[in-house]
């Protein structure tokens, strides 16, 4: 399997962090945050703490860029008094604080004017491209980068940089801030003409990966072409590198103050982005506390304002997926809901996406436009904010299955196969999540705390030995196996496993992107047909509500509603209000009922009983709600 170099670390790191169920790990502040973020220019630290204390903001992120900064990369004296500053009001105001790095991007101001940048000093240290090109850029390149600066993105090979980058870290770490915040540690393959470069080649990472495998990456690969097998080996490096990479400033850090968080933030999900980039969510998760999802795939811009019901599904999906890769650390999304549009209400955009990101147990960040710090409407994120810390618990404990079907997240698969892999992947959760099943997202690392009856894997083309033995085991102790699309399991039980080589995620997908409205979950009844378990809950509810459902610490049964019906991207941020909604539970005694809208107040719900079932019919839905049952 990938990553062996890994293997031993990742088993001891979820030994020691995870007890029994997954998601039973031990929670902290990063599970309950409410971010908002700030601009630290040092003597502002008080007026920084006041105005995130009248928002209700808990989590405080402030952007004083030392490593991303070569001035300061080279003097970072007066920036860490500030940071220091920040952290000690933070404290006084019992709320918590944590500051913006750069990962392998650096910036150097007025470069047209001065000799001393580090392209100039440091030419060596940079990402290049196979054909020897340097990853140097002008102002325009990106929003963030203005005229006459140097912008560079360096090699993580390259030992004298990387030296006095973990220096600063520990640095950072010794002034009492909560949080290292490391954002775009990637290799350089997302600026226009770098797409398809698959970075970097300069001579510290060739030396690298010439040391790990004996290949010559200049020669000995054919770039881009995933059946060459030395190609995969290089995706593979490119990943475990900045895996490494962000452990390293773990470790760096928390020998400085143990209690330290390290939160990286990443913009690719579960798509073919991760690998271009090296960033993989699903390896990171493994070695920081948190992370932080800038989460946009595809094109369009991606504000809530614009998203089409399908948009809203697919973030779902990937919002899901990282609540399984982090195993009950913190998911925090940073995306963003208006930016301008004059069709949207901006407060209903912002509304839209906090009650998307809390129904899938995510942590919500406010940010106006594609800015990190402010807020589009801050009476609005008072009242969002608000709302949270009053039901942090119900939204943020740790979410434990009931009788769940699960659904295999294959990483190699996606790294090789990406595009046919997410097809099939997503269509699979969508339809589970239309038809208001339980589903538990499995993968290599949480193989064996599945306990559902039913596991399908999509269309997932590589297992290793390990993920094969306990695939057989399963089916040998009477789990049902649905295999879609490509078949690598080598399993031959037919009362055990059913086989669909014409994918019904990849067509029920093909069929949401065709016509969204008029895609039935019920076009996949022979599919969904041989899905064993997840029926302890039941749900009646149109298939334009996105539905997940868990059991609480407590033992409570809850079921989370997102309602994407009526949205129109651009034009209408307002959903259809769902009634007749109900939820059929198996239970010896009547129970209660409890039902929470969102940003509204909690009701008691009376059920009815039949047999051994409650049937609780609930109110209407308007943008989203939880209900939950105490037995």
């Amino acid at each position: 399997m990938r990553r062996k170099a890994f293997t031993t670390f990742v088993l001891l790191l979820c030994a020691l962090s995870l007890t029994g169920d997954s998601g039973s790990r031990s929670q902290d502040w990063t599970n309950y945050v409410r971010i908002g973020a700030y601009g630290l220019k040092g003597g502002d630290a008080k007026e920084i703490v006041r105005r995130a204390q009248e928002s209700d903001v808990f989590g405080i992120e402030v952007d004083n860029d030392i490593p991303g900064r070569y001035e300061s990369f080279v003097h970072p004296e007066e920036k860490l008094k500030a940071i220091h500053d920040v952290a000690e009001e933070a404290h006084r105001a019992g709320n918590y604080a944590f500051v913006y790095i750069a990962g392998t991007e650096c910036i150097t101001a007025h470069a047209d004017q001065t000799p001393h940048t580090l392209a100039k000093e440091h030419p060596d240290w940079l990402q290049r491209k196979i054909t020897g090109e340097p990853a140097i850029f002008g102002g325009g390149t990106a929003f963030w980068i203005r005229a006459g600066d140097e912008d560079v993105w360096v090699s993580p090979y390259a030992l004298e940089w990387r030296k006095i980058y973990m220096e600063r870290v520990g640095q950072i770490a010794a002034t009492g801030i909560d949080g290292i915040y490391i954002d775009i540690p990637y290799w350089m393959t997302h600026f226009d003409g770098w797409e398809d470069t698959w970075a970097s080649f300069d001579d510290y990472t060739v030396a690298a990966f010439k040391q790990k495998t004996g290949l010559d990456a200049k020669r000995d690969l054919k770039l881009g072409d995933f059946s060459d097998a030395n190609f995969r080996k290089w995706v593979d490096f490119r990943i475990e590198t900045f895996t490494d990479f962000l452990h390293e400033i773990d470790r760096t850090a928390k020998a400085v103050n143990p209690k330290i968080k390290t939160i990286p933030e990443i913009y690719p999900g579960i798509e073919e982005e991760a690998v271009r980039v090296g960033a993989d969510v699903y390896s990171l998760y493994a070695v920081v506390d948190a992370i932080a999802h800038e989460y946009e795939f595809g094109s369009g811009d991606h504000m809530a304002s614009s998203r089409t019901p399908l948009d809203w599904f697919r973030y779902q999906v990937g919002m899901h997926s990282f609540r399984a890769f982090a195993q009950g650390k913190a998911t925090w999304i940073l995306n963003y809901s208006w930016d301008g549009d004059k069709n949207v209400d901006k407060r209903e955009a912002m509304m839209n996406l906090a009650m998307s990101q809390v129904m899938a147990g995510a942590n919500f960040w406010d940010a106006p436009g594609h800015s990190m710090a402010g807020s589009n409407d801050l009476p609005t994120r008072k009242k969002i904010f608000s709302w949270i810390a009053a039901h942090e618990k119900t939204f943020y404990e740790p979410r434990l299955p009931i009788d769940p079907i699960g659904v295999y997240f294959s990483p190699e698969t996606r790294d090789y196969f990406a595009n046919e892999f997410i097809a099939s992947y997503r269509g699979i959760l969508i339809l589970l999540m239309q038809k208001h099943l339980e589903f538990q997202i499995v993968t290599p690392r949480t193989l064996a705390e599945f306990h559902g009856k039913t596991v399908i894997l999509p269309d997932v083309r590589v297992l290793g030995e390990d993920e094969k033995r306990w695939l057989r085991d399963y089916v040998e102790q009477g789990g049902k196996l649905v295999i879609t699309g490509t078949d690598a399991t080598q399993i031959s039980d037919p009362q055990r496993v059913s086989r669909f080589p014409k994918c019904p995620g990849k067509a029920y997908n093909a069929a949401l992107e065709k016509d969204f409205e008029g895609a039935s979950p019920d076009s996949q009844a022979d599919f969904l047909k041989t899905l064993q378990g997840s029926d302890t809950v039941k749900i009646k509810a149109r298939p334009q509500m996105a539905t997940s459902i868990s059991r609480s610490p407590g033992g409570h049964m809850q079921c989370f509603f997102a309602n994407f019906a009526g949205l129109r991207g651009g034009t209408n941020p307002v959903q259809d209000p769902q009634t007749d909604v109900e939820v059929t539970l198996k239970s010896a005694t009547q129970g209660k009922g409890y039902f929470l809208p969102f940003l509204g107040e909690m009701q008691v719900v009376k059920g009815t009983r039949h047999r051994d079932e409650v049937v609780f019919a609930l109110p209407p839905i308007s943008k989203g709600a939880v209900f939950w049952y105490e037995p």
